[in-house]
């Protein structure tokens, strides 16, 4: 008998199925998310997996299993090695996603450079010929006589010659050009990418052979494709940056085998992706000296704190309703500051253009950064310069006051270290300082923003 095939639709954010078209997915709430795919619902295809096999694995007992002989392969960039929390893990599927032109293809073919020393690598391209890999990797001054190219992309064929020719890491680019014969959708789709993603899982895990991803973003950013996708591998890293500026940032939004919140800093040069291994330096030169508007806060990413030029400004404005943008920092919550200094501070900025940025396309979410991001616009709005050796960091409450935050003790010292004197901290976090490591630093407690504002312009 014929197999039974219908036709579903299937959201392309969350994956909801439904047997009819729907402008606005039921599930998510999203729009024009909706994808045709067909679907196999035969008794023979649902039980085909199960016919043929009477062994089944037997579960086995946490404490028997043997974990010491997890080894990871450093790829010799210590920023992406930081991200991956170590190294690339045996049997790992690692996803990179990014912007065109951001710099992930450039990135794969350096850490082919320093691994293929010593491993076997298969580069897998379905975008790109040979000619043009050969062109890159000259550019870039890759030489490894155990870099093997291979351009296909029928993801079965690409399996078979992962398990003939056994490398000892694997790079696809990109998992959107693999094609599954057996489905009748275009490269790209929902299916595809899913079953072309499982099929490499697979391959990964029963080869114990490390598997590097490469992933298309949408218009808003996200990787394209179902979000199931992200769920299948161990790991997600995102390259952030505008392809206009010469920083990349590597940020790891998954991953199994080490912390989801590192980031690793490189700089595009000609030569390549280059690790900026002092990003505070990096983002603090060229900071002007005398003038309002700017802020030195301290984020932390992960476990590394990163110091950080925020530049506010504040100019009357020519229109009914002033205009209010920011650059690396969230819009809604510059709004929420911008209202607590008018209605606790007594700083009146509804009558003026304001705008926030965060220097170097650095991107700051943490709410310690609020208080840098207060003072710089209060600064720009009385026009009174900042002392060049302060620095501040703390949350802002609806009540006007400067709430506590975390490792504290970690961002002063990284401030001390790049020689900044002066450190403006929530007064609840005064008492869980060791101030015998921090000679030098005047620290100094505030309770509310005026506090603060009058303490980073005291010289």
């Amino acid at each position: 008998m014929a197999s039974k095939v219908k036709s579903v639709y299937v959201c392309n954010e969350c994956g909801w199925e439904t047997s009819k078209w729907c402008g606005k997915c039921p599930g998510c709430g999203q729009w024009n998310t909706m994808e045709e795919e067909l679907k196999d619902t035969s008794k023979k295809a649902v039980t085909s997996h199960l016919e043929g096999s009477s062994v089944y694995a037997k579960p086995t007992i946490i404490n028997q299993i043997d974990t010491n002989d997890e080894q990871r392969y450093h790829t010799g960039l210590k920023e992406l090695d930081r991200v991956l929390g170590g190294g690339i893990v045996k049997g790992s599927l690692v996803l990179l996603g990014g912007d065109p032109g951001i710099g992930k293809s450039t990135i794969l073919l350096q850490i082919c450079n320093y691994l293929g020393k010593t491993l076997k690598i298969l580069y897998v391209s379905g975008e790109e010929s040979k000619r043009q890999i050969k062109l890159r990797a000259d550019r870039l001054e890759v030489d490894s006589d155990n870099l093997y190219i291979f351009t296909e992309t029928d993801i079965q064929i690409i399996a078979e010659i992962i398990k003939t020719e056994k490398p000892e890491l694997v790079m696809i680019d990109s998992i959107q050009t693999m094609n599954f014969t057996e489905l009748s959708s275009s490269p790209g789709s929902i299916t595809q990418v899913r079953e072309c993603t499982n099929v490499l899982m697979k391959t990964a895990k029963s080869l114990d052979i490390p598997v590097i991803v490469v992933g298309h973003v949408n218009k808003d950013g996200a990787i394209a494709g179902p979000k199931v996708l992200e769920h299948i591998v161990d790991a997600v890293l995102y390259f952030e940056g505008d392809r206009q500026m010469s920083y990349r940032i590597l940020r790891g939004v998954k991953n199994r085998y080490g912390s989801t919140n590192e980031i690793g800093v490189f700089q595009m040069e000609e030569m390549g992706l280059q690790e900026v291994e002092n990003p505070s330096l990096m983002l603090l030169s060229g900071r002007p000296k005398n003038v309002s508007g700017t802020c030195v806060a301290c984020a932390m990413e992960g476990t590394r704190p990163i110091l950080a030029e925020i530049q506010g400004l504040a100019t009357t404005t020519g229109f009914g309703n002033p205009r209010r943008m920011s650059t690396g920092f969230d819009h809604n919550r510059m709004s929420l500051i911008l209202a607590v200094l008018e209605k606790r501070a007594g700083y009146f900025f509804s009558n003026v253009d304001t705008y926030i940025n965060v220097v170097g396309g650095l991107r700051l979410d943490e709410p310690a950064v609020d208080l840098a991001v207060a003072v710089s616009l209060i600064s720009s709005l009385k026009d009174v310069p900042i002392a060049e050796n302060a620095l501040a960091f703390g949350e802002i409450g609806l009540a006007g006051e400067i709430r506590s935050v975390s490792h504290a003790q970690a961002r002063i010292a990284e401030a001390h270290r790049l020689g900044f004197t002066r450190c403006i901290i929530p007064y609840h976090n005064m008492k869980s300082i060791n101030k015998k490591q921090l000679d030098g630093v005047e620290l100094i407690g505030v309770k509310n923003i005026r506090e603060a504002f009058e303490a980073l312009t005291d010289r």
